[in-house]
């Protein structure tokens, strides 16, 4: 019975990470952006605590999603370490001060970038081709991983976010292989910022376990059925997902008085 009763307390969040790893593995991000007000409002968690805990889900999505789709679009090896180092190194060092700054003033920021972001997509979908021509340079890609690894430091979320409509906007990537290269640079820096919050006893892994465990299952036909949806489709589809979290992490703070 003990089991039954415990098994019945992680239903939620184990179905809540099975979802998470199927949207995470469609749009190669980790899902944090879903979990974290999760575990704050259904738990009762600190906004600390909460990151941390949503990044051991996050990790193994990340892992498992960078592998799939690089099978399917195999990365210049040199660009991928580049921007997974860049990410990694900065995540590391705004992690450290994240505990100390604002959470609140950092998010909504955030949130507004985030906003401003989607409506640019939104606007310009219809102008894109499926093949968008090139603007800057490929050997400049590393440097969207400082972005990406600040907004992981400090958020515990938001790199894919950040990275991808980058990506496919400024470096005119496919939208499929710009998620590639921001798994590339986020899933170094999720196994990063887990480590400076576990060290930071910031990690509740009883919870977060669970809910890694059932989000392995559906990542990969996440991202299958990412790359069966055609690239117009796909944009609007992400530009959509911007617009809806940089909605959400507007209004939470209102929601969680």
């Amino acid at each position: 019975m003990p089991v039954l009763f415990s098994l019945l307390e992680h239903l939620p969040a184990l179905a809540v990470g099975a979802a998470l790893g199927f949207f995470g593995g469609m749009f190669g991000i980790g899902g944090g952006i879903i979990a974290i007000p999760m575990f704050v409002i259904g738990y009762g968690m600190d906004q600390p605590l909460a990151q941390g805990t949503a990044l051991v889900m996050m990790v193994p999505n990340l892992l498992v999603g960078w592998w799939r789709y690089s099978q399917r679009h195999p990365v210049p090896v040199g660009r991928a370490l580049a921007i997974g180092a860049l990410a990694a190194a900065t995540t590391w060092f705004t992690a450290r001060f994240a505990n100390a700054l604002d959470p609140l003033t950092l998010k909504a920021i955030f949130a507004v970038f985030l906003l401003v972001l989607a409506i640019h997509m939104l606007a310009r979908r219809r102008a894109q081709g499926t093949e968008p021509a090139l603007k800057v340079a490929p050997r400049f890609i590393p440097l969207v991983g400082l972005l990406g690894g600040s907004c992981m430091g400090l958020l515990g979320v938001g790199g894919g976010l950040v990275a991808t409509p980058l990506l496919s906007g400024i470096f005119g990537l496919r939208q499929t292989v710009a998620q590639a290269f921001a798994l590339a640079l986020v899933a170094p820096s999720s196994v990063i910022a887990l480590i400076a919050y576990a060290n930071a006893q910031r990690v509740d892994w009883a919870l977060g376990l669970p809910m890694a465990a059932s989000g392995l299952f559906t990542v990969s036909a996440g991202v299958a059925f990412a790359h069966r949806l055609p690239e117009k489709k796909m944009r609007t589809a992400f530009a959509w997902m911007v617009l809806l979290t940089a909605i959400w992490l507007l209004v939470s703070p209102l929601l969680l008085r």
